[in-house]
């Protein structure tokens, strides 16, 4: 027996209706015509990996989240932080194209694969195998064991259970589906390591199947990342120490609509942000008579990446020679501040361009929505 769907609430079906709502107009924001939501989609996409690997104490810069996803070289990630990086992009990729897929179907076979994409770089913790025996979660903020997951002996045959109820047809809105799938993962625990890891993959999968909108954008893995005390325990609290498929799991629930608002709140304002810092961004390149190639790498600079020439070359699409020449000229023109030695040499914002990120800039929201509950809904400008 697996964990099951709670029956939805009228307050949880009119939190789900407020995301929808966000989600419509961040749909809508990204494909408008524009170069911009190219910057917007590659900074989404390291957000997540950084933040999900975080939670599992593997740690990488944001400049080093954005190499991985531009399939660069790190600037200062140790080599098994960035193996890991490394490990969870090729899932996430692989993610991103099931999307879209037909013929797509869940299985076994393929939530395996993902986790042997995530850990092959540590065989000695048999990536792609189920585990052999007992394991149990240790919570080091607590020196304590929380949880003992079931044995071993009934993972494949709860696994296939879980498989099977995603591959029914079902009523249940997708984000309570996905948030099941990753309760549901993570309470087998089939791996030796890497759970949770796997059921975040496995959450995002789940929601970009559906194609509500473009799969970057409806991860919750950066929330999960920011939040992850919170998450902890309300895996705590739901698990209760050991297997209990039995559990009222909508304290669950409702932490998972909770982090899809605010995560769905996040990206509509940066997709409006990334919009006006790039119009401002191509007003002044205009101005100042410098090719517009040069746009996104400045764009992402505004937003405090630093840029290194492979950065350059490979946004602006020009040779080593011509992105050297470039990138002086954006230097001696007041744009970028050069540091570091020729090979070591990174770019970050001059102060000109980060100020236009500054007056743009909008805080993230923490609202919650169930505290707001027959409040007007802004879908627009959200702020706290």
């Amino acid at each position: 027996m697996i964990f099951q769907v709670p029956d939805l609430r009228p307050a949880e079906i009119e939190v789900i209706q407020k995301i929808a709502s966000i989600r419509e107009s961040l749909k809508y924001s990204i494909s408008t015509p524009g170069r911009w939501s190219g910057v917007l989609r590659r900074a989404t996409l390291a957000r997540n990996i950084r933040h999900s690997n975080s939670i599992e104490g593997i740690n990488v810069t944001k400049d080093d989240a954005m190499a991985a996803v531009e399939d660069a070289e790190p600037a200062t990630a140790s080599a098994p932080d960035w193996k890991a990086t490394l490990g969870y992009r090729n899932a996430m990729t692989y993610v991103l194209q099931l999307s879209d897929d037909r013929h797509f179907s869940y299985s076994e076979g393929l939530v395996r694969s993902l986790h042997f994409m995530m850990l092959q770089h540590e065989l000695e913790k048999h990536p792609g195998r189920y585990r052999s025996g007992l394991i149990f979660v240790r919570d080091e903020r607590r020196q304590e064991t929380v949880y003992e997951g079931p044995d071993a002996e009934l993972v494949p045959l709860l696994m296939d259970e879980l498989m099977h109820s995603l591959n029914e047809d079902s009523s249940v809105p997708v984000i309570i589906r996905a948030a099941m799938g990753h309760l549901n993962l993570v309470m087998i625990h089939p791996f030796s390591d890497g759970n949770g890891r796997m059921a975040r993959c496995l959450q995002t999968l789940i929601l970009g199947q559906e194609q509500i909108i473009e799969s970057p954008f409806c991860s919750i893995e950066e929330y999960l990342g920011r939040f992850t005390d919170e998450y902890y325990d309300v895996l705590l609290e739901v698990g209760r120490r050991a297997y209990h498929p039995e559990n009222d799991c909508r304290l669950w629930i409702r932490f998972n609509l909770v982090a899809h608002f605010r995560q769905a709140s996040w990206l509509l304002q940066r997709s409006h942000m990334t919009q006006r810092v790039w119009n401002e961004v191509e007003d002044m390149l205009m101005r100042r008579g410098f090719n517009d190639r040069a746009l996104p790498s400045l764009v992402d600079a505004a937003f405090g990446y630093r840029l290194r020439r492979q950065h350059y070359m490979a946004s602006a699409e020009v040779s080593e020679q011509v992105a050297s020449r470039e990138l002086h000229d954006l230097v001696e023109g007041g744009l970028l501040v050069a540091q570091g030695e020729t090979r070591g040499r990174s770019y970050r914002a001059s102060d000109l361009l980060r100020n236009i990120y500054l007056h743009n800039y909008q805080p993230r929201t923490l609202i919650d929505p169930f505290l707001n509950e027959g409040l007007p809904f802004p879908v627009q400008g959200i702020t706290v």
